[in-house]
């Protein structure tokens, strides 16, 4: 069972001394935001993965810091429980400490979250050491990162272990509290996940990870496009809302909507 108290940056890295796996979901609007808080998420994530659930787009990288914002502050407004971490988007800290730390500020400032979350390997230690150093919370994003996906050749399993090892030692010892791992092989992972003190969430790295976090559009059922592997479908959310669309437009073309009860005497 959930505590009723809000989850901060602090609780949420104790949770992998608990008995209790870490859940976590994403939002990018108000009613899913109050959803998933309501039904006791630990953490909800403002994803650059809007760009293909809301935009429509084959990558994340077109999605620009405004509209992370813009989505971001929409979801803190509903959210009275969970920890709100949002991606920082493409291009939005790959320049330099100065640009990371101003636009991590900008989402801290503007959206009301309490973390931010960046991709990167070992090489992008000195930024988040530098976000940390100066008050933001990081999450670290290792193994498969969809901004650099034109690098990494494509959608694919990691599988280089010293690699993927050095990534998530190098985030710890940089300040940040906590570590995404996407796409990789369960025995990395869990190794991994034994081998740092900070949590580990995964997304297609097995369940030997400390919580685990999914597209919330995938796993109800909302997704129309290519659904990943590791996804398991809790709902078939779109099938519900084709029925219900399509007996409202014969409600209307035979004249049964509106009735007596939706109308006014």
């Amino acid at each position: 069972m959930a505590s009723s108290s809000r989850v901060t940056v602090p609780a949420f890295t104790a949770l992998k001394s608990s008995d209790q796996k870490i859940c976590m979901l994403t939002a990018y609007d108000f009613p899913t935001a109050q959803l998933l808080d309501e039904s006791g998420i630990d953490a909800i994530l403002v994803g650059d993965s809007l760009a293909n659930v809301i935009q429509g787009r084959e990558t994340t990288i077109p999605v620009t810091l405004d509209e992370i914002i813009y989505h971001a502050e929409i979801v803190c407004r509903a959210v009275r429980r969970a920890l709100v971490v949002v991606d920082m988007p493409f291009l939005s800290y790959h320049t330099g400490v100065d640009q990371a730390i101003e636009n991590a500020g900008q989402i801290l400032k503007q959206t009301g979250c309490q973390a931010v979350k960046l991709e990167g390997n070992a090489g992008q230690a000195a930024i988040v050491s530098s976000l940390v150093d100066v008050g933001i919370p990081v999450m670290a994003h290792v193994g498969l990162r969809p901004q650099s996906i034109h690098q990494m050749g494509g959608y694919r399993v990691q599988r280089d272990r010293d690699s993927l090892l050095r990534d998530a030692q190098a985030a710890q010892q940089a300040g940040a509290f906590a570590v995404v791992l996407e796409c990789l092989p369960v025995a990395i992972a869990t190794e991994i996940t034994e081998h740092v003190q900070i949590p580990t969430i995964g997304i297609g790295a097995g369940n030997g990870c400390d919580g685990q976090v999914l597209v919330t559009h995938d796993m109800l059922g909302l997704t129309s496009c290519y659904v990943p592997r590791f996804v398991r479908k809790y709902a078939d959310l779109s099938e519900a809302a084709r029925l219900a669309i399509g007996q409202y437009c014969q409600d209307v073309r035979s004249g049964e909507f509106p009735g007596d009860e939706q109308s006014y005497q």
